[in-house]
Protein backbone atom coordinates (compact mmCIF):
# COMPACT_ATOMS: atom_id res chain seq x y z
CA UNK A 1 0.00 0.00 0.00
CA UNK A 2 1.21 3.51 -0.78
CA UNK A 3 -1.17 5.15 1.71
CA UNK A 4 -1.53 4.28 5.38
CA UNK A 5 -3.42 6.02 8.16
CA UNK A 6 -3.13 6.40 11.92
CA UNK A 7 -5.35 8.32 14.30
CA UNK A 8 -3.77 11.23 16.16
CA UNK A 9 -4.83 11.99 19.73
CA UNK A 10 -5.68 15.42 21.06
CA UNK A 11 -3.85 17.03 23.95
CA UNK A 12 -0.19 16.06 23.71
CA UNK A 13 -0.72 14.07 20.49
CA UNK A 14 0.78 16.94 18.51
CA UNK A 15 4.14 16.39 20.26
CA UNK A 16 4.54 13.19 18.27
CA UNK A 17 4.07 15.23 15.13
CA UNK A 18 6.70 17.77 16.13
CA UNK A 19 9.30 15.26 17.26
CA UNK A 20 8.95 12.71 14.50
CA UNK A 21 7.74 14.76 11.56
CA UNK A 22 8.16 18.52 11.80
CA UNK A 23 11.46 18.35 13.66
CA UNK A 24 13.00 15.94 11.16
CA UNK A 25 12.48 12.70 13.08
CA UNK A 26 15.47 13.54 15.23
CA UNK A 27 16.28 14.28 18.83
CA UNK A 28 16.47 18.02 18.34
CA UNK A 29 15.05 20.81 20.43
CA UNK A 30 11.46 21.60 19.51
CA UNK A 31 12.35 25.28 19.49
CA UNK A 32 14.74 24.83 16.57
CA UNK A 33 13.49 26.97 13.67
CA UNK A 34 12.05 24.85 10.89
CA UNK A 35 13.86 25.67 7.67
CA UNK A 36 14.25 23.85 4.39
CA UNK A 37 17.63 22.20 4.37
CA UNK A 38 19.76 20.15 2.06
CA UNK A 39 23.13 20.25 3.79
CA UNK A 40 21.74 20.30 7.35
CA UNK A 41 20.31 17.23 9.07
CA UNK A 42 16.55 16.89 9.07
CA UNK A 43 13.57 17.24 6.76
CA UNK A 44 11.87 20.33 5.31
CA UNK A 45 9.22 22.25 7.25
CA UNK A 46 5.57 21.41 6.88
CA UNK A 47 3.20 23.26 4.59
CA UNK A 48 -0.52 23.95 4.78
CA UNK A 49 -2.71 21.86 2.48
CA UNK A 50 -6.44 21.59 1.77
CA UNK A 51 -9.15 24.00 0.69
CA UNK A 52 -10.35 24.37 4.29
CA UNK A 53 -7.22 26.39 5.10
CA UNK A 54 -8.81 29.50 3.56
CA UNK A 55 -11.29 29.69 6.46
CA UNK A 56 -8.52 29.96 9.07
CA UNK A 57 -6.76 33.01 10.48
CA UNK A 58 -9.18 35.50 8.92
CA UNK A 59 -7.65 34.80 5.53
CA UNK A 60 -4.05 35.10 6.69
CA UNK A 61 -3.19 31.48 5.81
CA UNK A 62 -2.88 30.01 2.32
CA UNK A 63 -2.09 26.60 0.88
CA UNK A 64 1.69 26.24 0.67
CA UNK A 65 2.47 28.50 3.63
CA UNK A 66 4.95 27.16 6.15
CA UNK A 67 3.60 25.58 9.35
CA UNK A 68 4.96 26.85 12.64
CA UNK A 69 5.15 24.89 15.89
CA UNK A 70 2.81 27.34 17.61
CA UNK A 71 0.21 26.93 14.85
CA UNK A 72 0.45 23.16 15.06
CA UNK A 73 0.01 23.22 18.83
CA UNK A 74 -3.10 25.40 18.59
CA UNK A 75 -4.74 23.31 15.86
CA UNK A 76 -3.77 19.74 16.75
CA UNK A 77 -3.24 20.18 20.47
CA UNK A 78 -6.19 22.40 21.36
CA UNK A 79 -8.56 22.38 18.39
CA UNK A 80 -8.21 26.14 17.89
CA UNK A 81 -7.59 28.45 14.96
CA UNK A 82 -3.81 28.28 14.35
CA UNK A 83 -3.58 32.07 13.86
CA UNK A 84 -6.20 33.72 16.06
CA UNK A 85 -6.48 31.03 18.72
CA UNK A 86 -10.29 31.13 18.51
CA UNK A 87 -12.08 27.84 19.27
CA UNK A 88 -13.07 25.83 16.20
CA UNK A 89 -16.41 24.57 17.47
CA UNK A 90 -16.50 22.62 20.71
CA UNK A 91 -13.28 21.91 22.57
CA UNK A 92 -11.81 18.42 22.39
CA UNK A 93 -13.61 16.25 24.97
CA UNK A 94 -11.65 15.29 28.07
CA UNK A 95 -12.09 11.65 29.10
CA UNK A 96 -11.53 10.15 32.53
CA UNK A 97 -8.41 8.09 33.11
CA UNK A 98 -8.58 4.36 33.84
CA UNK A 99 -7.97 5.03 37.54
CA UNK A 100 -10.73 7.65 37.68
CA UNK A 101 -13.21 5.31 36.01
CA UNK A 102 -12.34 2.50 38.42
CA UNK A 103 -12.73 4.76 41.44
CA UNK A 104 -16.09 6.07 40.19
CA UNK A 105 -17.50 2.58 39.65
CA UNK A 106 -16.23 1.31 43.00
CA UNK A 107 -17.82 4.30 44.74
CA UNK A 108 -21.14 3.31 43.19
CA UNK A 109 -21.14 -0.24 44.60
CA UNK A 110 -23.75 -1.23 47.17
CA UNK A 111 -22.27 -0.37 50.61
CA UNK A 112 -24.08 -3.37 52.15
CA UNK A 113 -22.12 -5.88 50.03
CA UNK A 114 -20.16 -8.51 51.94
CA UNK A 115 -16.35 -8.16 51.89
CA UNK A 116 -16.03 -11.21 49.66
CA UNK A 117 -18.63 -10.04 47.15
CA UNK A 118 -17.16 -6.55 47.11
CA UNK A 119 -13.67 -7.94 46.48
CA UNK A 120 -14.95 -9.90 43.49
CA UNK A 121 -16.81 -6.86 42.14
CA UNK A 122 -13.74 -4.64 42.51
CA UNK A 123 -11.55 -7.19 40.73
CA UNK A 124 -14.03 -7.41 37.86
CA UNK A 125 -14.25 -3.61 37.59
CA UNK A 126 -10.47 -3.26 37.49
CA UNK A 127 -10.17 -5.96 34.82
CA UNK A 128 -12.89 -4.40 32.64
CA UNK A 129 -11.59 -0.84 32.84
CA UNK A 130 -7.98 -1.88 32.30
CA UNK A 131 -8.99 -3.76 29.17
CA UNK A 132 -10.86 -0.69 27.87
CA UNK A 133 -7.73 1.40 28.31
CA UNK A 134 -7.38 5.15 28.12
CA UNK A 135 -9.74 6.89 25.74
CA UNK A 136 -8.45 10.00 24.01
CA UNK A 137 -10.14 12.56 21.83
CA UNK A 138 -9.23 12.45 18.14
CA UNK A 139 -7.29 15.49 16.95
CA UNK A 140 -6.77 14.32 13.39
CA UNK A 141 -5.65 11.62 10.98
CA UNK A 142 -2.07 11.09 9.82
CA UNK A 143 -2.18 9.83 6.22
CA UNK A 144 1.26 8.75 4.97
CA UNK A 145 1.63 8.92 1.18
CA UNK A 146 4.61 6.91 -0.10
CA UNK A 147 5.87 6.55 -3.67
CA UNK A 148 6.54 3.02 -4.97
CA UNK A 149 9.98 1.68 -4.05
CA UNK A 150 11.22 1.72 -7.64
CA UNK A 151 10.40 5.43 -7.89
CA UNK A 152 12.17 6.11 -4.57
CA UNK A 153 15.24 4.29 -5.89
CA UNK A 154 15.21 6.35 -9.09
CA UNK A 155 14.75 9.59 -7.14
CA UNK A 156 17.56 8.68 -4.75
CA UNK A 157 20.30 8.50 -7.38
CA UNK A 158 19.05 11.04 -9.94
CA UNK A 159 20.51 14.50 -10.45
CA UNK A 160 18.99 17.47 -8.63
CA UNK A 161 16.75 18.50 -11.52
CA UNK A 162 15.28 15.03 -11.93
CA UNK A 163 14.86 14.72 -8.17
CA UNK A 164 12.86 17.94 -8.19
CA UNK A 165 10.61 16.73 -11.02
CA UNK A 166 9.94 13.42 -9.23
CA UNK A 167 9.17 15.40 -6.10
CA UNK A 168 6.73 17.56 -8.06
CA UNK A 169 5.00 14.43 -9.41
CA UNK A 170 4.70 13.11 -5.84
CA UNK A 171 3.33 16.38 -4.46
CA UNK A 172 0.86 16.73 -7.33
CA UNK A 173 -0.47 13.20 -6.75
CA UNK A 174 -0.85 13.87 -3.01
CA UNK A 175 -2.70 17.15 -3.63
CA UNK A 176 -5.06 15.51 -6.14
CA UNK A 177 -5.91 12.63 -3.82
CA UNK A 178 -6.52 15.05 -0.93
CA UNK A 179 -8.85 17.02 -3.21
CA UNK A 180 -10.62 13.73 -4.04
CA UNK A 181 -10.99 13.09 -0.30
CA UNK A 182 -12.61 16.49 0.11
CA UNK A 183 -15.20 15.61 -2.54
CA UNK A 184 -15.88 11.96 -1.77
CA UNK A 185 -14.70 11.07 1.74
CA UNK A 186 -14.76 14.04 4.10
CA UNK A 187 -18.09 14.54 5.90
CA UNK A 188 -19.35 15.51 9.33
CA UNK A 189 -22.46 14.63 11.29
CA UNK A 190 -25.12 16.91 12.68
CA UNK A 191 -28.49 16.58 14.35
CA UNK A 192 -30.61 17.59 17.30
CA UNK A 193 -28.15 16.12 19.80
CA UNK A 194 -24.58 14.92 19.73
CA UNK A 195 -23.54 11.28 19.44
CA UNK A 196 -26.31 9.01 18.21
CA UNK A 197 -28.56 12.03 17.73
CA UNK A 198 -26.30 13.35 14.94
CA UNK A 199 -28.13 11.42 12.26
CA UNK A 200 -27.42 13.64 9.24
CA UNK A 201 -24.11 13.17 7.40
CA UNK A 202 -23.39 16.45 5.63
CA UNK A 203 -20.64 17.80 3.38
CA UNK A 204 -17.82 20.05 4.55
CA UNK A 205 -16.21 23.10 2.94
CA UNK A 206 -12.82 21.37 2.75
CA UNK A 207 -10.04 19.76 4.75
CA UNK A 208 -7.47 21.52 6.91
CA UNK A 209 -4.21 19.62 6.60
CA UNK A 210 -0.45 19.98 6.98
CA UNK A 211 2.06 18.11 4.83
CA UNK A 212 5.58 17.09 5.91
CA UNK A 213 8.07 15.50 3.50
CA UNK A 214 10.44 12.71 4.54
CA UNK A 215 13.30 11.23 2.54
CA UNK A 216 14.42 7.94 4.10
CA UNK A 217 13.29 4.88 6.01
CA UNK A 218 14.38 3.98 9.52
CA UNK A 219 16.95 1.70 7.95
CA UNK A 220 18.48 4.59 5.98
CA UNK A 221 17.12 3.49 2.60
CA UNK A 222 15.51 5.96 0.16
CA UNK A 223 11.83 6.24 1.00
CA UNK A 224 10.22 9.39 -0.37
CA UNK A 225 6.97 9.94 1.52
CA UNK A 226 4.77 12.69 2.90
CA UNK A 227 2.82 12.80 6.14
CA UNK A 228 -0.49 14.54 5.49
CA UNK A 229 -1.97 15.33 8.89
CA UNK A 230 -5.67 16.13 8.50
CA UNK A 231 -7.30 18.10 11.30
CA UNK A 232 -10.43 16.65 12.84
CA UNK A 233 -11.95 20.14 12.70
CA UNK A 234 -14.05 20.87 9.60
CA UNK A 235 -16.55 23.55 8.63
CA UNK A 236 -20.02 22.36 7.66
CA UNK A 237 -21.56 23.38 4.35
CA UNK A 238 -25.05 23.23 5.85
CA UNK A 239 -24.66 26.02 8.44
CA UNK A 240 -20.99 27.07 8.46
CA UNK A 241 -20.37 25.69 11.96
CA UNK A 242 -17.15 23.93 12.91
CA UNK A 243 -17.63 20.27 13.76
CA UNK A 244 -15.62 17.03 13.80
CA UNK A 245 -14.92 14.80 10.82
CA UNK A 246 -16.97 11.63 10.58
CA UNK A 247 -14.25 9.06 11.17
CA UNK A 248 -16.09 6.11 9.63
CA UNK A 249 -15.51 7.00 5.94
CA UNK A 250 -11.93 8.04 6.74
CA UNK A 251 -11.19 4.48 7.85
CA UNK A 252 -13.32 2.80 5.17
CA UNK A 253 -11.65 4.58 2.25
CA UNK A 254 -7.97 3.97 3.10
CA UNK A 255 -7.42 1.01 0.73
CA UNK A 256 -9.23 2.71 -2.14
CA UNK A 257 -7.24 5.91 -1.57
CA UNK A 258 -4.01 3.92 -1.59
CA UNK A 259 -4.82 2.25 -4.91
CA UNK A 260 -5.90 5.57 -6.40
CA UNK A 261 -2.77 7.39 -5.22
CA UNK A 262 -0.44 4.76 -6.66
CA UNK A 263 -2.17 5.01 -10.05
CA UNK A 264 -2.26 8.82 -10.04
CA UNK A 265 1.44 9.05 -9.15
CA UNK A 266 2.27 6.57 -11.94
CA UNK A 267 0.31 8.79 -14.35
CA UNK A 268 2.34 11.83 -13.34
CA UNK A 269 5.65 9.97 -13.72
CA UNK A 270 4.70 8.76 -17.19
CA UNK A 271 3.57 12.23 -18.28
CA UNK A 272 6.85 13.74 -17.10
CA UNK A 273 9.39 11.07 -18.04
CA UNK A 274 7.60 8.65 -20.37
CA UNK A 275 8.42 5.68 -18.08
CA UNK A 276 6.49 2.43 -18.28
CA UNK A 277 5.18 0.37 -15.37
CA UNK A 278 4.88 -3.36 -14.70
CA UNK A 279 3.46 -5.61 -11.98
CA UNK A 280 6.07 -7.69 -10.13
CA UNK A 281 5.36 -10.81 -8.09
CA UNK A 282 6.20 -10.30 -4.41
CA UNK A 283 5.80 -13.92 -3.35
CA UNK A 284 3.31 -15.76 -1.22
CA UNK A 285 0.95 -13.74 1.01
CA UNK A 286 1.90 -10.51 -0.80
CA UNK A 287 0.07 -8.61 -3.52
CA UNK A 288 1.99 -7.84 -6.73
CA UNK A 289 3.87 -4.54 -6.64
CA UNK A 290 3.84 -2.05 -9.51
CA UNK A 291 7.29 -0.80 -10.46
CA UNK A 292 8.95 1.31 -13.13
CA UNK A 293 9.93 -1.24 -15.79
CA UNK A 294 13.43 0.13 -16.34
CA UNK A 295 14.36 0.06 -12.62
CA UNK A 296 15.84 -3.40 -11.96
CA UNK A 297 14.52 -5.41 -9.04
CA UNK A 298 18.11 -5.79 -7.80
CA UNK A 299 18.28 -2.05 -7.13
CA UNK A 300 14.89 -2.13 -5.43
CA UNK A 301 16.09 -5.01 -3.24
CA UNK A 302 19.28 -3.13 -2.36
CA UNK A 303 17.17 -0.28 -1.01
CA UNK A 304 14.66 -2.52 0.83
CA UNK A 305 16.56 -3.28 4.04
CA UNK A 306 13.61 -2.44 6.24
CA UNK A 307 11.28 -4.65 4.20
CA UNK A 308 13.70 -7.59 4.47
CA UNK A 309 13.80 -7.27 8.25
CA UNK A 310 10.00 -7.18 8.41
CA UNK A 311 9.69 -10.16 6.01
CA UNK A 312 12.11 -12.25 8.05
CA UNK A 313 10.27 -11.53 11.31
CA UNK A 314 6.89 -12.10 9.65
CA UNK A 315 8.02 -15.51 8.37
CA UNK A 316 9.13 -16.40 11.89
CA UNK A 317 5.78 -15.37 13.36
CA UNK A 318 3.91 -17.35 10.68
CA UNK A 319 6.02 -20.43 11.46
CA UNK A 320 5.34 -20.04 15.20
CA UNK A 321 1.61 -19.70 14.52
CA UNK A 322 1.59 -22.83 12.33
CA UNK A 323 3.53 -24.79 14.94
CA UNK A 324 1.16 -23.75 17.71
CA UNK A 325 -2.15 -24.14 15.85
CA UNK A 326 -1.30 -26.87 13.37
CA UNK A 327 -2.32 -24.78 10.38
CA UNK A 328 -1.17 -21.79 8.40
CA UNK A 329 -2.69 -18.44 9.50
CA UNK A 330 -5.41 -16.82 7.40
CA UNK A 331 -4.58 -13.80 5.20
CA UNK A 332 -6.19 -11.47 7.78
CA UNK A 333 -4.05 -12.98 10.55
CA UNK A 334 -0.93 -12.69 8.40
CA UNK A 335 -1.62 -8.97 8.00
CA UNK A 336 -1.77 -8.62 11.79
CA UNK A 337 1.43 -10.63 12.20
CA UNK A 338 3.15 -8.39 9.64
CA UNK A 339 2.01 -5.31 11.55
CA UNK A 340 3.43 -6.88 14.72
CA UNK A 341 6.70 -7.59 12.92
CA UNK A 342 6.85 -4.00 11.68
CA UNK A 343 6.67 -2.65 15.22
CA UNK A 344 9.01 -5.19 16.80
CA UNK A 345 11.78 -4.59 14.23
CA UNK A 346 11.46 -0.81 14.21
CA UNK A 347 14.85 0.83 14.85
CA UNK A 348 15.48 4.33 16.14
CA UNK A 349 15.49 6.94 13.39
CA UNK A 350 18.83 8.54 12.62
CA UNK A 351 18.89 12.05 11.18
CA UNK A 352 21.09 12.86 8.17
CA UNK A 353 21.17 15.60 5.59
CA UNK A 354 19.74 14.85 2.16
CA UNK A 355 23.19 15.57 0.72
CA UNK A 356 24.75 12.81 2.83
CA UNK A 357 21.92 10.40 2.09
CA UNK A 358 22.12 11.01 -1.66
CA UNK A 359 25.88 10.39 -1.65
CA UNK A 360 25.41 7.09 0.21
CA UNK A 361 22.59 5.96 -2.07
CA UNK A 362 24.50 6.69 -5.27
CA UNK A 363 27.52 4.77 -3.97
CA UNK A 364 25.37 1.76 -3.11
CA UNK A 365 23.58 1.92 -6.48
CA UNK A 366 26.85 1.89 -8.43
CA UNK A 367 27.64 -1.49 -6.88
CA UNK A 368 24.34 -2.90 -8.15
CA UNK A 369 24.14 -1.18 -11.53
CA UNK A 370 27.82 -1.44 -12.45
CA UNK A 371 27.78 2.09 -13.83
CA UNK A 372 27.38 5.70 -12.76
CA UNK A 373 24.01 5.83 -10.99
CA UNK A 374 23.17 9.42 -11.91
CA UNK A 375 23.88 8.79 -15.59
CA UNK A 376 21.74 5.65 -15.47
CA UNK A 377 18.86 7.63 -13.93
CA UNK A 378 19.19 10.27 -16.67
CA UNK A 379 18.85 7.56 -19.33
CA UNK A 380 15.84 5.99 -17.59
CA UNK A 381 13.97 9.30 -17.49
CA UNK A 382 14.78 10.30 -21.09
CA UNK A 383 11.93 8.78 -23.12
CA UNK A 384 9.55 9.77 -25.87
CA UNK A 385 6.20 11.23 -24.92
CA UNK A 386 3.91 8.42 -23.80
CA UNK A 387 0.46 7.70 -25.17
CA UNK A 388 -2.06 8.91 -22.59
CA UNK A 389 -5.75 8.07 -22.34
CA UNK A 390 -8.69 10.40 -22.02
CA UNK A 391 -11.92 9.26 -20.40
CA UNK A 392 -13.75 9.08 -23.74
CA UNK A 393 -11.00 6.85 -25.16
CA UNK A 394 -12.28 3.93 -23.07
CA UNK A 395 -15.19 2.13 -24.80
CA UNK A 396 -18.34 1.60 -22.77
CA UNK A 397 -18.11 -2.12 -23.57
CA UNK A 398 -14.73 -2.24 -21.84
CA UNK A 399 -16.18 -0.39 -18.84
CA UNK A 400 -18.99 -2.93 -18.55
CA UNK A 401 -16.58 -5.87 -18.82
CA UNK A 402 -14.32 -4.40 -16.16
CA UNK A 403 -17.34 -3.78 -13.91
CA UNK A 404 -18.20 -7.48 -14.13
CA UNK A 405 -14.57 -8.44 -13.50
CA UNK A 406 -14.40 -6.14 -10.47
CA UNK A 407 -17.44 -7.84 -8.90
CA UNK A 408 -16.00 -11.30 -9.55
CA UNK A 409 -12.68 -10.45 -7.89
CA UNK A 410 -14.26 -8.67 -4.93
CA UNK A 411 -16.73 -11.55 -4.50
CA UNK A 412 -13.84 -14.00 -4.13
CA UNK A 413 -12.57 -12.07 -1.09
CA UNK A 414 -15.76 -11.03 0.71
CA UNK A 415 -19.44 -11.90 0.93
CA UNK A 416 -20.64 -8.28 0.93
CA UNK A 417 -19.09 -5.07 -0.31
CA UNK A 418 -19.52 -1.32 -0.54
CA UNK A 419 -18.54 1.37 -3.01
CA UNK A 420 -15.02 1.73 -1.60
CA UNK A 421 -14.30 -1.96 -2.17
CA UNK A 422 -15.34 -1.59 -5.81
CA UNK A 423 -13.33 1.61 -6.25
CA UNK A 424 -10.19 -0.04 -4.87
CA UNK A 425 -10.50 -2.98 -7.28
CA UNK A 426 -11.29 -0.64 -10.18
CA UNK A 427 -8.03 1.19 -9.47
CA UNK A 428 -6.12 -2.11 -9.38
CA UNK A 429 -7.55 -3.28 -12.69
CA UNK A 430 -6.77 0.02 -14.44
CA UNK A 431 -3.32 0.49 -12.88
CA UNK A 432 -1.71 -0.52 -16.16
CA UNK A 433 -3.44 2.34 -17.98
CA UNK A 434 -1.92 5.81 -18.07
CA UNK A 435 -4.29 8.77 -18.12
CA UNK A 436 -3.78 12.34 -19.25
CA UNK A 437 -5.31 13.87 -16.11
CA UNK A 438 -6.61 12.95 -12.69
CA UNK A 439 -10.10 13.89 -13.89
CA UNK A 440 -9.91 11.30 -16.69
CA UNK A 441 -8.81 8.55 -14.31
CA UNK A 442 -11.43 9.45 -11.73
CA UNK A 443 -14.17 9.47 -14.38
CA UNK A 444 -13.23 6.04 -15.77
CA UNK A 445 -12.83 4.41 -12.37
CA UNK A 446 -16.15 5.92 -11.29
CA UNK A 447 -17.88 4.47 -14.37
CA UNK A 448 -16.35 1.05 -13.69
CA UNK A 449 -17.56 1.19 -10.08
CA UNK A 450 -21.02 2.19 -11.34
CA UNK A 451 -21.00 -0.77 -13.72
CA UNK A 452 -19.93 -3.05 -10.87
CA UNK A 453 -22.79 -1.78 -8.70
CA UNK A 454 -25.26 -2.40 -11.53
CA UNK A 455 -24.34 -6.11 -11.71
CA UNK A 456 -24.23 -6.48 -7.93
CA UNK A 457 -27.21 -7.39 -5.79
CA UNK A 458 -28.23 -4.48 -3.58
CA UNK A 459 -28.93 -5.56 0.01
CA UNK A 460 -29.56 -2.12 1.51
CA UNK A 461 -33.21 -1.17 0.99
CA UNK A 462 -33.91 2.05 -0.92
CA UNK A 463 -35.23 5.19 0.76
CA UNK A 464 -38.97 4.92 1.37
CA UNK A 465 -39.43 8.70 1.47
CA UNK A 466 -37.92 11.61 -0.40
CA UNK A 467 -35.94 14.06 1.72
CA UNK A 468 -36.61 17.79 1.31
CA UNK A 469 -34.12 19.71 -0.82
CA UNK A 470 -32.53 21.16 2.33
CA UNK A 471 -31.54 17.66 3.41
CA UNK A 472 -30.18 16.45 0.09
CA UNK A 473 -26.59 16.58 -1.13
CA UNK A 474 -25.52 18.04 -4.45
CA UNK A 475 -25.82 14.59 -6.06
CA UNK A 476 -29.41 14.27 -4.80
CA UNK A 477 -28.77 11.68 -2.07
CA UNK A 478 -30.21 12.12 1.39
CA UNK A 479 -27.99 13.37 4.21
CA UNK A 480 -29.70 10.84 6.46
CA UNK A 481 -27.96 8.00 4.64
CA UNK A 482 -24.12 7.96 4.84
CA UNK A 483 -22.30 8.34 1.53
CA UNK A 484 -21.24 5.14 -0.19
CA UNK A 485 -22.84 3.04 2.58
CA UNK A 486 -25.01 0.81 0.37
CA UNK A 487 -24.19 -2.87 0.92
CA UNK A 488 -24.00 -5.19 -2.09
CA UNK A 489 -23.59 -8.89 -2.70
CA UNK A 490 -24.23 -11.16 -5.69
CA UNK A 491 -26.75 -13.81 -6.67
CA UNK A 492 -23.88 -16.28 -6.99
CA UNK A 493 -22.85 -15.80 -3.36
CA UNK A 494 -26.42 -15.92 -2.09
CA UNK A 495 -27.01 -19.15 -4.03
CA UNK A 496 -23.89 -20.66 -2.42
CA UNK A 497 -25.15 -19.54 0.99
CA UNK A 498 -28.52 -21.16 0.31
CA UNK A 499 -26.81 -24.46 -0.54
CA UNK A 500 -24.87 -24.37 2.72
CA UNK A 501 -28.01 -23.59 4.71
CA UNK A 502 -29.90 -26.41 3.02
CA UNK A 503 -27.15 -28.87 3.87
CA UNK A 504 -27.03 -27.64 7.46
CA UNK A 505 -30.74 -28.44 7.80
CA UNK A 506 -30.40 -31.91 6.23
CA UNK A 507 -30.74 -34.45 9.03
CA UNK A 508 -30.45 -37.60 6.90
CA UNK A 509 -27.19 -39.53 6.91
CA UNK A 510 -25.98 -43.14 6.61
CA UNK A 511 -27.51 -45.14 9.50
CA UNK A 512 -26.61 -48.31 11.36
CA UNK A 513 -29.33 -50.65 12.69
CA UNK A 514 -29.71 -50.72 16.45
CA UNK A 515 -29.10 -54.48 16.52
CA UNK A 516 -25.68 -53.97 14.92
CA UNK A 517 -24.76 -51.32 17.46
CA UNK A 518 -25.80 -53.58 20.36
CA UNK A 519 -23.87 -56.55 18.96
CA UNK A 520 -20.64 -54.57 18.61
CA UNK A 521 -20.88 -52.79 21.95
CA UNK A 522 -21.49 -56.11 23.69
CA UNK A 523 -17.88 -57.21 22.92
CA UNK A 524 -15.10 -56.33 25.42
CA UNK A 525 -12.88 -53.33 24.63
CA UNK A 526 -9.74 -54.09 22.57
CA UNK A 527 -6.62 -54.84 24.61
CA UNK A 528 -3.44 -52.75 24.18
CA UNK A 529 -0.15 -54.60 24.07
CA UNK A 530 3.18 -53.55 25.54
CA UNK A 531 4.24 -52.08 22.21
CA UNK A 532 1.34 -49.66 22.39
CA UNK A 533 -0.41 -51.25 19.38
CA UNK A 534 -4.06 -52.26 19.71
CA UNK A 535 -4.73 -56.03 19.50
CA UNK A 536 -8.09 -56.76 17.98
CA UNK A 537 -10.19 -59.54 19.47
CA UNK A 538 -12.38 -61.75 17.36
Amino acid sequence: MTVSMRVMSAGDGYKYLLRTVAAGDGDRSLSTPLTRYYLEAGTPPGQWLGSGVAALGKGQLAVGDQVSEAQLQLLMGMGRDPVTGDPLGHAFPAYKSVTERIEARIAGLDPDMSPGAKGEAVAQIEAEETERGMRRAVAGFDFTFSVPKSASALWAVADAGTQALIGEAHHAAVAEVVAFMEREVATTRTGATAGDGAVAQVDVTGLVATAFDHFDSRAGDPHLHTHVVISNKVQTVLDGKWRSLDGRPMHAAVVALSELHEAVFADHMTRTFGVEWEARDMGRDRNPAWAISSVPEELVAEFSTRARHIDTETDRLIADFASKHGRRPSPATIMKLRAQATLSTRPEKEVHSLADLTHQWRTRAIGVLGQDATGWARAVTNNDRALLLRADDVPLEAVAELGQSVVEVVGEKRSTWRRWNLMAEASRQTMGWRFATMQDREAVEGMIADAAESVSLRLTPPDFATSPVTFRRVDGTSVFRPKHSTVFSSELLLAAEDRLLDRSRTLTAPTVPVATVERITAHPMPRTGCSGRTKLTR
